[in-house]
């Protein structure tokens, strides 16, 4: 049999399987829905009061609620930007500008004096994201800042936490460590290293160190909570989580607790950290792309095993009622607790208040068990029935 040349190069086009996920991702066909029903239907500008400017808003403040949420945040803690590149640009630009500040202020007698001598000092890894490693190159090209590129593990690839520590000056002014490695897949011990740090600080007499971590290869993959990474700034890049080319930037109470400082001026918005008019339809289009990853799993605790059969889990939103999602539900029957507390009403459990578990989240968990009778068709169903009554839900809202 003769095979034609087209014929061949439309079996390899067939074949092709795309698997560069950690470069980019093809955007969320409910992420493509929310960009294009910002683009029709809110156009206005944000910052206007007629409909569509005041829909644009709304959907902002929704977007930055759900990002917020996503890693573990609150919404003042977010500020949208157009990628990771100028997030973490905007956090050596803070750093540094920071540093000079206290300094000044402490030659007028205002501020700390200690560490003020030099150049300010940032730590970062030898194995960072270009938008890492070039900014703070660059900082040490324009004698702005002085640099130390804390080699990795050559046999863990891992960042060491001493390494760290021991890279540590008076005029340090930040650490900052990627979360996971774009190439390797190692995840660094940024919670680690910000517990020695936080520590450090305490006893410090000079301005605190700051701490950074760029989360880009790790959201969407394994979970982030910026209160268990103890971080102060976390960069956030939608496209690699099914999301459109936007960033933003998570700031521990900015311009409050952390700093911040801009690197534009402008019409205002961003609370002046990130002045322009903000591009309503990509930043719905992260909020939406987030808003999909809105599960907290509540029997998760580091260091602790957990049964293989059991999940409790709440699925995040203010109709999803861990009773009104069952109560909905075709499908699954399930509790969202013991069967011998069931008199309890629509309390959330008084166990997952006791291990930590915020009430809103805890008054949405599901308490899901299987057994030797349970087949993966079966969990495949539960997610698809659950998935139809959270949509039926967030609808009647």
């Amino acid at each position: 049999m003769v095979v034609t040349e087209a014929k061949y190069e439309s079996t390899l086009r067939w074949k092709e399987i795309y698997m560069d996920y950690n470069a980019t991702t093809p955007l969320d066909s409910e992420v493509i829905q929310a960009i294009t029903e910002a683009l029709q239907e809110a156009w206005g500008n944000p910052s206007s009061t007629y409909v569509a400017g005041s829909k644009a808003k709304a959907i902002i403040n929704e977007s930055r609620e759900n990002v917020a949420r996503m890693v573990g945040g609150k919404a003042e803690d977010i500020i949208f930007t157009s990628g990771g590149t100028e997030a973490n640009n905007m956090v050596f630009h803070t750093a540094v500008e920071h540093f000079r500040r206290n300094c000044k202020a402490a030659e007028q007698g205002t501020g700390h004096g200690n560490g003020c001598s030099g150049l300010p000092h940032i730590i970062t890894s030898n194995v960072e994201h270009d938008s890492v490693k070039l900014a703070a190159e660059h900082l040490q090209r324009e004698g702005k800042a002085d640099v130390t590129f804390v080699p990795v593990s050559k046999v863990t690839a891992r960042v060491e936490v001493e390494d760290i520590v021991a890279a540590l000056r008076p005029n340090t002014c930040l650490i900052s460590i990627m979360l996971a490695n774009n190439e390797t897949g190692v995840i660094m011990p940024v919670q680690e290293i910000c517990n020695r740090v936080r520590s450090l600080n305490k006893q410090r007499q000079q301005v605190r160190v700051l701490l950074h971590t760029d989360a880009a290869q790790a959201l969407g993959k394994i979970r982030v909570d910026i209160h268990e990474l103890g971080v102060d700034y976390l960069t956030i890049v939608g496209h690699k989580f099914y999301a459109p080319r936007i960033g933003a930037l998570y700031v521990n109470s900015p311009g409050m607790k952390t700093p911040l400082y801009p690197m534009l001026f402008g019409g205002g918005q961003e609370r002046n950290f990130r002045p322009g008019t903000e591009n309503t339809p990509m930043i719905a289009g992260l909020g939406k792309a987030v808003f999909k990853d809105k599960l907290h799993f509540n029997s998760h605790y580091p260091g602790s095993d957990i049964l293989p059969n059991t999940c409790n889990v709440s699925i995040l939103g203010p109709t999803l009622q861990g009773w009104r999602v069952l109560s909905n539900c075709k499908r699954l029957l399930a509790s969202v607790g013991a069967a011998c507390h069931s008199d309890s009403g629509n309390r959330p459990s008084h166990i997952l208040l006791n291990c930590g578990v915020p009430s809103e989240v805890a008054a949405n968990a599901l308490r899901l068990s299987v057994g030797r009778g349970t087949t993966k068709a079966d969990v495949d169903a539960v997610v698809v029935d659950l998935r139809d009554t959270v949509k039926l839900l967030e609808e009647m809202n």
